[in-house]
């Protein structure tokens, strides 16, 4: 009997997005499996933004492939994208600051009593299952009734990770998550980044800070002006060899015997 291997979650061949002559997005190729982390790291204007949008459902694709299990798939909303599975984190998280963090777990997705003019919030119900959803992930809040605004950046993102998981996310795309955020609570992330791949979902981690990357990543795919320079597994690159990739390590040796004194 042949032993067949589950298809990637998402994947994406050859992918390229134009706005006119202006070419965002050039033959990108990837996959997110189950239990896998992908780092998608590029500076300013490497195109990671417009990767984003094309897993997220924001944008359609002008070229290339994009499968969901192995079928052929064109998302056409947002929406859609989350209804598939594949749910988006922004780094402009979109939370109420002033509001418990309970609501903001399940804004927009309440739980009520039967329909109708009399229908009420399930509040207890909704409280309990945010605190044990957190707990799932490691976050153990003091009370889920504080508002969202007075958690750190890291715990913010960390609750929008748990969120996205518990409402039946298969793989979740991260957009910087760590770009603001210190030493400390960039590390707070990086934790519940691995827990969510070690629950079984598949990550789209996106940054231009290879030294968050490393930790977590399985693999990276690195971006440059809308190109691939190529995607390596972790026992095929080192941080160093990363970090001087993305950089542009003969940009960096110039530039360092210029300033040389």
């Amino acid at each position: 009997m042949s032993l067949t291997t589950a298809p990637p979650i998402l994947e994406v061949r050859g992918i390229g997005k134009s706005y006119g002559s202006i070419i965002a997005l050039s033959d990108v190729s990837t996959s997110v499996n189950v239990g896998e982390v992908v780092c998608v790291l590029g500076d300013n204007g490497a195109g990671k933004s417009t990767f984003i949008k094309i897993l997220a459902g924001a944008h359609d694709y002008s070229s290339g492939e994009l499968f969901l299990y192995g079928q052929p798939k064109r998302f056409t909303s947002p929406r859609d994208a989350l209804d598939s599975g594949i749910a988006t984190v922004y780094q402009d998280l979109a939370v109420v600051a002033l509001m418990p963090v309970w609501r903001n777990f399940f804004l927009g997705s309440e739980l009520s009593t039967a329909g109708g003019p009399f229908a009420r919030l399930r509040v207890k119900e909704m409280k309990a299952v945010t605190t044990s959803e957190l707990q799932k992930m490691g976050i153990d809040l003091r009370d889920v009734d504080q508002p969202i605004g007075t958690l750190s950046g890291g715990e913010r993102q960390s609750v929008a990770i748990a969120r996205a998981v518990y409402f039946g996310a298969k793989a979740v795309i991260l957009d910087e998550p760590t770009s603001a955020l210190g030493v400390k609570q960039a590390g707070v992330v990086l934790r519940y980044v691995a827990r969510a791949r070690d629950q079984g979902l598949g990550v789209v981690f996106i940054t231009h800070n290879p030294h968050h990357a490393y930790p977590v990543g399985d693999k990276f795919l690195l971006l440059k002006r809308g190109t691939s320079l190529g995607q390596f597994t972790k026992s095929e690159i080192s941080i160093a060899e990363l970090t001087g990739l993305m950089a542009g390590g003969a940009e960096l040796e110039a530039l360092a015997h210029e300033l040389e004194r």
